[in-house]
């Protein structure tokens, strides 16, 4: 039953945030639940890892680098081609532009527990493109827009610290002094992902609600080919370099999904609302079709290990 419900992960996210599109009012009251959520899983995924999952990461320091090479190549570049080649308007390209120099988004780390990919090296792969970010957004901003962009670099690092890495090191800590007494309950932290990673989606709908009725066709496709290009060619190209199979899912992962709620604040204060559009419809959408994703690898996972997935 727990697995069922695990793979139906993708409808429960797109019938929850039709939901809380149409009745938005029912949601907004737990957006500040967002951050303790997301810490609260990472916590829980931090249980499932042990410290030789992070060594063994350390000891392959090419897929970090190849990582965060595709993040700030093929989404930038794909962002700006799409919005020009779909003739969107100067500030949606300005949106589209921002949102694919943004770091990796921290649900990428969930998303890529419920896909059996590599969470050690998701994690940290998201700390390095963050970290990343406060030289590497204001560059490609300048490149592609004429205009620097400024980053709050503090703000970023203690946001990652907060959510993501804290919370792991937590329950990695308690994995390595009690791993005996914790295994009756590991089965059921699949379960307990989904419902939560399902219940963020939905708020951030609703959030963004009024942006999401304001939406064109062409703003849309140009979204949705946006993630999707950035979780193909995070697949493909590590795939065709040699990298096992777990590390191809964990980078596509980490490629496709964006730090989509900074693109929106930076959209807001350095241009205009319309340019937040983007960001606003990718922190959505990325989140379905990343549970899409893990859906269908988690199911294909065969004798995959489901966290550390060393591989090479």
């Amino acid at each position: 039953m727990i697995g069922l419900i695990t793979r139906l992960l993708p409808v429960w996210a797109v019938l929850l945030s039709a939901v809380a599109i149409a009745w938005p009012d029912r949601f907004t009251a737990l957006g500040g639940w967002i951050v303790p959520l997301l810490a609260g899983v990472m916590f829980c995924m931090g249980m499932t890892l042990t410290w030789d999952d992070f060594r063994s990461v350390f000891r392959r320091p090419v897929d970090v680098g190849l990582a965060a090479l595709l993040q700030y190549t093929v989404m930038p570049l794909a962002g700006w081609g799409l919005a020009v080649v779909l003739g969107l308007e100067p500030a949606l390209i300005a949106g589209m532009v921002l949102l694919g120099s943004t770091s990796g988004g921290t649900a990428s780390n969930v998303i890529t527990y419920l896909a059996r990919g590599n969470v050690a090296l998701s994690i940290t792969c998201t700390l390095v493109s963050t970290l990343l970010a406060v030289v590497m957004l204001p560059l490609l901003s300048w490149f592609y827009l004429r205009q620097v962009v400024p980053v709050d670099v503090l703000g970023m690092v203690r946001s990652v610290a907060q959510i993501v890495l804290l919370p792991v090191l937590l329950g990695t800590a308690i994995n390595s002094v009690a791993a005996r007494r914790i295994t009756p309950i590991k089965p059921l932290l699949p379960l307990l992902s989904v419902v939560v990673i399902v219940l963020i989606i939905a708020v951030i709908a609703a959030l963004n609600a009024q942006r999401l009725r304001q939406v064109g066709g062409w703003l849309l496709l140009a979204v949705v080919l946006h993630n999707g290009f950035g979780l193909a060619m995070g697949y493909l190209l590590p795939r065709l370099l040699g990298r096992d199979e777990v590390t191809c899912r964990t980078l596509a992962i980490e490629v496709g999904m964006q730090n989509s709620g900074l693109a929106v604040a930076l959209a807001l204060k350095h241009f205009s609302p319309l340019a937040a559009l983007p960001g606003a419809i990718f922190s959505v959408w990325h989140n379905i079709s990343g549970s899409i994703a893990a859906a269908v690898w988690s199911r294909n996972a065969g004798a995959l290990p489901v966290s550390s997935g060393k591989g090479r």
